[in-house]
């Protein structure tokens, strides 16, 4: 075995390592007192749906298709 071979084999089993670590370190639970933090409206991916709902809606009305946020539409387009 050379000692090419040998520093490859020592880097892929290093790398494989590092992201086992990193794999592992996403796989953690909640507390129960914490769980009110992250409920916090601010912490949601999206603050306002209705409004984003409704954005959604008039949208989808003014592109006159089925699916207005898809990229298909016979409206005018003006939005």
């Amino acid at each position: 075995m050379s000692a090419f071979t040998r520093l490859a084999k020592r880097r892929m089993c290093g790398v494989a390592c590092v992201l086992t670590l990193f794999a592992c370190s996403g796989c953690a639970g909640v507390p129960a007192w914490e769980r009110g933090d992250l409920a916090r409206p601010e912490m949601a991916l999206e603050p306002q749906p209705g409004q984003r709902a409704l954005q959604e809606h008039v949208y989808s009305s003014r592109e006159a298709g089925a699916a207005g946020a898809t990229g298909q539409g016979g409206g005018c387009g003006c939005y």
